[in-house]
């Protein structure tokens, strides 16, 4: 039992560093869209576009099943939605 719940905190470390990819993803997207930081701005667009290369593998999949809403990605949404759906079936396993 113990080790179950190792592996239930260790998912769950891994589900809030990807929720957190998504937010500082978000946060600096919306940063450049807006032009608040310049898009020229060499730290940020590498560390920018790191995270999308870590999340696109991720993201790919649901922007396909998803229906295209324009300049909106509601992705990264259902994302989150789905690690949290993940966890809490994963702790009802754990616990039954």
């Amino acid at each position: 039992m113990q080790a179950l719940y190792t592996l239930y905190e260790i998912i769950q470390m891994l589900t809030n560093v990807l929720v957190m990819l998504i937010i500082i993803q978000f946060i600096i997207g919306l940063l450049f869209a807006f032009n608040v930081i310049n898009s020229s701005n060499e730290f940020l667009s590498s560390f920018y576009m790191a995270i999308n290369r870590l999340l696109e593998p991720v993201l790919r999949p649901i922007r396909n099943v998803l229906p295209n809403t324009g300049a909106i990605d509601f992705s990264p949404l259902v994302l989150i939605i789905l690690l949290n759906v993940i966890l809490l079936v994963l702790k009802g396993i754990m616990l039954s």
